[in-house]
């Protein structure tokens, strides 16, 4: 009988160790399992990562792709035709700028000469009423002065020619006629016309008589 309890015990002992056996090895392979998968996870990501990291690459060395010949053409002509544009738009601007600096310029000279043409409206309304002639001449004398003075603001000045050398830049011979001195012999005489200056430039050449 006590063989049988002791038998009975022994086998309780084995099956027990058989039980946490099994319990140990089921844990161990949920474990391996996990950190089976875990490790599958960590090689799948790397090799997503290196897939991208090459795309990124391959996308960066892609060579460009050239222009064909038709693209760079319609390309030049784009260009020539918005250069042509801005000229265009460049020269009317330019031109109407200039047209309104001329009008302007004539407006401010027409304006400054009519002090001058109410001074000769006032001289020839009293002129058929006026007793004393000295008086008339000197009224014209300064409307006279005036204007030349309006003349010499504006950088006209006459051409000094009578009993000058004669000179093809400022003068245009008329005729020639005997000297009356031998010092005027090749020299100017008289004027017809005078000249005059616009700053250093001849506007008008003054028209003379030469002796010979």
């Amino acid at each position: 009988m006590a063989n049988i309890l002791n038998i009975g015990t022994e086998l309780n002992k084995i099956i027990s160790n058989y039980t946490e056996m099994s319990k140990n090895t089921k844990e161990k392979k949920v474990e391996h399992k996990h950190e089976k998968t875990t490790q599958q996870e960590n090689i799948e990501t790397n090799i997503d990562q290196k897939n991208i990291e090459a795309e990124v690459i391959e996308k960066k060395e892609e060579p460009k792709k050239e222009k064909s010949d038709k693209e760079k053409f319609e390309e030049l002509n784009d260009k020539y035709l918005r250069l042509a544009a801005e000229y265009d738009n460049y020269r009317k601007r330019t031109i109407k700028e200039k047209t309104e600096l001329i009008k302007s310029a004539g407006e401010n000279i027409l304006i400054s000469i009519l002090p001058v043409i109410d001074d000769f409206d006032r001289a020839l309304l009293h002129l058929d009423q006026a007793k004393d002639i000295d008086a008339v001449k000197e009224g014209f004398y300064l409307i006279y002065n005036k204007f030349s003075d309006f003349l010499k603001q504006r950088g006209i000045r006459e051409i000094v020619a009578k009993e000058k050398d004669f000179n093809t830049d400022e003068h245009e011979a008329i005729t020639k006629i005997p000297a009356p001195s031998e010092e005027l012999k090749g020299k100017i005489v008289d004027v017809v016309q005078k000249g005059y200056y616009l700053n250093e430039k001849v506007i008008r050449f003054s028209k003379v008589v030469i002796g010979e």
